[in-house]
C-alpha cells in the first residue's frame, strides 16, 4: 500500500502528529525522498515499523548545531548518513574539478552539503547533544570503516569513527544492526557496552569487548608508512569481509583500537517483502519548492534484489552491500508494480527492475549458503566457477509477472546485466526474452576493456566472453526483426593499463564502428582492491608489482584514445599515438585512427650510415679477406661427412671439365 504521511521534518510537524517529543534523529545528506530507493528512507521506515518516533533532518545547515536542535533532543539517539552516493563522488569529477550539478539536492544544484558531510553532521550532533548516542552509517561510513588512502588528499586517512565522534559505525546494508542497536538503546544499554553486533564497528581501549573471532590487520600508522602493509591489510579487509565465515578485524590506531566486527547476514527474503512493504509516500517532500532530479531516474523502478558476486576489483559494492545476493519475492515485486500503476504519472512503463546486477536472483553456488563465500576467488572471473548456478528461469518469470499487471504496457531491464553470468545458463529462454521484450533502443553491458591482462586487473572476464554474447545479441535481433543497439561501457587508465592497451582497445573500436560518447576514467574510490593498486602500485592479491597512470595527462591521452573521432581530442590522439610509437595509426588508410594535421611528417625511420669508400689497399687487404674465407668455405663443403653438401668431383668429372673450358678457349 503507498504511504500518504511523510515522516516529520520539523517541530510544527511533529505537533501535527501529537508529538511531543521523538525517539531517534535521521540525519541525511541528501534531500528527503521518501522512497525505498534512498538508504536512509529504508532505515528511517525501518525503526518506525518497529514502534520507534523518528524525524528526519536533511542537509541541515552545518555552520552550526541549531539545525541539529531545532526538533528537541531525541529520546534515544541520532543516526547520520552521508546520502546514496559518496559526497567526494557527488561533488568532483576524477579530474578533482568541481561538478556543475548534485542530482540528490533540490534543483539539482550544489551547495545544500558539505564535503565529508558525516564527519561534518557527527561534530554538529556531538555539538549538540553531548551525552546523546550517535551512530554513524551508509555509504560514505561503509567504505571509510578501515584506515584508507583517500584520493582527493592523496594520502592515508584514519578510518571515519576517529574524525566523525560518533559511538558506533553501521557499514553495508545496515537494516538488521541499526534495528538491534535501537532496541539496546531504548533499554538504556550504554553505547559502549554494545559491541557484539555484526556489521558494526567501535573503538576500544582493548579487545575485551569483542565476542567474536579475530584476526589483527596492520595499524594506521604501518598502512600510512608502507604499501606492503596497505595492501596487506586491504586483502585482510576483503577475506574477511563474509557473513558466515568472517572475522572480527582489530587495526591500531594512534594508541587505540578499532574494532569490526563480522558484516551482518543479509535479509531474508521474508525481511526485505517486509521493508519494500512499509508505506512510503514514493515523492520528494513538499517543502521543497524545486524537483530533486534523482527521483525521476527511480520513481518508476523497481530494485529486486541485493549484493552481487561479481566483485569487480573496482567496485565498491562488494566491500559495502557484500557478495552474497539476496532477493524480493515475485508476490512483493508485483505489489510494487501495482502501486507504480496506480500512479496519475504513470505511463504505462516500468523503467527497471533490476539492481547492482539486474539477472542475479540467488547465490551463486549451493555451498556459498553453508560456508559463505570462497576465500581468494571469483564466482564468474577470469573463469565461471564450475559450482555456479546460473538459473535465470525465477527472473524470466518476475518479468512476465509484473508485465501482467493491469496498466503495464512495457517493462524495461536497465541495471547492469552481467552477460558473461547469463552465457553460462544453458536454457536461453532469458537471453531471447530479454532482447525480445525487455530492451528500451539499447542495452548497456559492461566489457570495460579488451586487453586480458588489463581484464585480469579488472576482475572482469576475458573479452572473448563478450565477443560471443555480442554475436548471439546480434542473432537473436535479426531473428526477431528488431534494431537494437548494444552500449559497452569502457574504462580508462585502471591500474595495469598502459598507453598500448588503449591503443589495442582504440583498434578494437575503429575497427567495429564505435564511437563511445562517454567513458569512465578510474576513479580511485574507498574500499576498492583496484584503488590499493591505483594507490600502492602493488596487487593485493599476490603482492606483484602494478603500472599506474597517475599523471593526469597520461590519464587524459589514455582517455582520449577511446574518443578518437572527437575533433577537440585530436591533439591528445595525435600525441598519444606518438609517444606509443604507432604512428601507423595516423594517416588516410581504413585502419588508421585520426588524419594527420596540415604539415604534419611521420617520424623518419632510422637509416644505416653510409661508410667511406675504402682506400685502395684496405680494398686489397679486404678482397684477400674474401678470398680467404671463400677458399675455407670451398673447402668445407668438400670435407666428407657434411651432411647438404656436394661431395668433391670425381677423376672422369674433371677431365670432362677442363675440357669444356679449353673448348671455350
Amino acid at each position: 500500500m503507498r504511504g500518504t504521511e511523510f515522516l516529520p521534518v520539523s517541530r510544527e510537524e511533529m505537533i501535527e502528529r501529537g508529538w511531543y517529543y521523538y525517539d531517534f534523529l535521521v540525519v541525511t545528506a541528501d534531500a528527503y525522498i521518501d522512497h525505498p530507493s534512498f538508504g536512509t528512507t529504508l532505515i528511517a521506515r525501518a525503526l518506525e515499523a518497529d514502534g520507534y518516533r523518528v524525524a528526519i533532518l536533511a542537509q541541515p545547515e552545518w555552520k552550526d548545531c541549531e539545525a541539529f536542535r531545532a526538533m528537541g533532543k531525541p529520546r534515544y539517539g541520532v543516526m547520520i548518513g552521508g546520502g546514496n552516493l559518496d559526497s567526494m563522488v557527488a561533488h568532483y569529477t576524477v579530474a578533482k574539478r568541481r561538478r556543475t550539478k548534485d542530482l540528490y539536492s533540490p534543483g539539482g544544484r550544489l551547495g545544500y552539503r558539505p564535503d565529508r558531510p558525516t564527519i561534518v553532521y557527527a561534530n554538529r550532533a556531538r555539538e549538540a547533544f553531548p551525552d546523546t548516542p550517535i551512530v554513524i552509517g551508509g555509504l560514505e561510513a561503509s567504505l571509510r570503516r578501515f584506515a584508507h588512502y583517500d584520493y582527493w588528499d592523496d594520502k592515508v586517512r584514519r578510518s571515519i569513527l576517529f574524525d566523525a565522534p560518533a559511538d558506533l559505525l553501521v557499514y553495508g546494508m545496515g537494516e538488521s544492526a541499526t534495528r538491534e542497536i535501537a532496541r539496546r538503546l531504548s533499554r538504556k544499554v550504554k553505547p559502549c557496552d554494545i559491541t557484539d553486533v555484526p556489521g558494526t564497528a567501535y573503538i576500544a581501549d582493548d579487545d575485551s569487548g569483542c565476542r567474536f573471532h579475530r584476526t589483527d590487520c596492520p595499524s594506521y600508522e604501518a598502512v600510512c608508512e608502507s604499501k606492503e602493509d596497505y595492501a596487506r591489510a586491504t586483502m585482510i579487509q576483503y577475506d574477511e569481509h563474509d557473513p558466515i565465515r568472517g572475522k572480527a578485524i582489530l587495526q591500531p590506531c594512534e594508541g587505540k583500537l578499532l574494532v569490526v566486527n563480522p558484516p551482518a547476514r543479509p535479509l531474508t527474503r521474508e525481511a526485505l517483502d517486509k521493508l519494500y512493504d512499509l508505506p512510503y509516500v514514493r515523492e520528494v517532500h513538499p517543502m521543497y519548492e524545486e524537483d530533486v532530479p534523482a527521483i525521476e531516474e527511480v520513481r518508476f523502478s523497481i530494485t529486486h534484489n541485493r549484493g552481487c558476486f561479481g566483485a569487480c576489483n573496482f567496485c565498491a559494492l562488494a566491500f559495502h552491500q557484500g557478495r552474497m545476493v539476496t532477493s524480493r519475492s515475485i508476490e512483493s515485486v508485483v505489489r510494487e508494480a501495482e502501486i507504480l500503476a496506480a500512479d496519475p504519472q504513470f505511463k504505462g512503463y516500468i523503467h527497471d527492475v533490476g539492481g547492482p546486477s539486474a539477472n542475479f536472483r540467488h547465490t551463486s553456488c549451493a555451498q556459498q549458503k553453508r560456508c559463505g563465500m570462497c576465500k581468494g576467488k571469483k564466482c564468474l572471473a577470469p573463469e565461471p566457477c564450475k559450482n555456479l548456478d546460473a538459473d535465470h528461469s525465477e527472473y524470466t518469470r518476475l518479468l512476465r509477472e509484473v508485465a501482467k499487471v493491469p496498466g503495464v504496457k512495457k517493462v524495461f531491464v536497465r541495471s547492469g546485466i552481467r552477460y558473461d553470468y547469463m552465457l553460462q545458463d544453458k536454457n536461453k529462454e532469458f537471453f531471447s526474452q530479454l532482447v525480445n521484450h525487455h530492451i528500451s533502443g539499447q542495452l548497456k553491458v559492461a566489457p570495460e576493456h579488451c586487453v586480458t591482462s588489463v581484464l585480469d586487473y579488472m576482475g572482469k572476464p576475458h573479452f572473448d566472453v563478450f565477443e560471443k554474447f555480442w554475436a548471439q545479441y546480434k542473432k537473436l535481433n535479426e531473428k526477431g526483426g528488431k534494431e537494437q543497439y548494444l552500449v559497452p561501457y569502457l574504462m580508462s587508465s585502471h591500474p595495469g593499463c598502459t598507453l598500448n592497451d588503449a591503443v589495442t582497445l582504440a583498434e578494437f573500436l575503429k575497427n567495429n564502428a564505435r564511437q563511445p560518447e562517454q567513458v569512465q576514467d578510474f576513479y580511485p574510490t574507498p574500499g576498492t582492491i583496484s584503488t590499493c593498486m591505483y594507490y600502492t602500485g602493488i596487487d593485493p592479491r599476490d603482492m606483484s608489482e602494478v603500472y599506474v597512470a597517475r599523471d593526469p595527462h597520461d590519464k587524459a591521452l589514455q582517455r582520449a584514445l577511446l574518443q578518437w573521432g572527437r575533433p577537440e581530442k585530436r591533439p591528445l590522439v595525435l600525441e598519444a599515438l606518438q609517444k606509443a610509437g604507432r604512428t601507423d595509426l595516423i594517416g588516410y588508410g581504413k585502419h588508421c585512427l585520426i588524419r594527420p594535421p596540415a604539415g604534419w611528417k611521420p617520424p623518419e625511420e632510422k637509416k644505416e650510415e653510409k661508410k667511406p669508400a675504402p682506400r685502395r689497399d684496405d680494398r686489397r687487404r679486404d678482397e684477400g679477406r674474401g678470398r680467404d674465407d671463400r677458399r675455407a668455405k670451398s673447402e668445407s663443403r668438400g670435407k666428407k661427412g657434411d651432411s647438404g653438401h656436394k661431395p668433391p668431383m670425381s677423376a672422369k668429372k674433371k677431365a670432362a671439365f677442363a675440357k669444356k673450358r679449353a673448348g671455350k678457349k
